[in-house]
């Protein structure tokens, strides 16, 4: 059972959008704003990338960036691959 609530306000045409599209999906504009809400506050905290390393680690964490990548004949295959529109047409 949710029992906090969070209330804000918007204009018409801002709640008429949203509930239209909660009503595409099958929702209450409740359920479609919290998820909609949550998801964004997930990407955010996720985009945060700060992490601790101690000296020896950043030492180790840093050289494997600098470090040349390792071979990839996959993908070297498919950068040699032309797109479609580099392709002249046969017709």
């Amino acid at each position: 059972m949710r029992d906090a609530a969070i209330n804000l306000r918007a204009l018409p045409e801002q709640r008429d959008l949203i509930d239209h599209a909660a009503n595409l999906l099958g929702k209450n504009r409740s359920d479609f704003m919290l998820e909609a809400a949550c998801e964004r506050a997930q990407a955010v905290v996720l985009d945060q990338v700060f992490f601790r390393l101690d000296d020896d680690k950043f030492q180790q964490f840093t050289a494997w960036l600098d470090a040349p990548p390792a071979a990839n004949p996959g993908l070297e295959r498919l950068l040699t691959v032309k797109a479609p529109w580099q392709n002249p047409s046969a017709d």
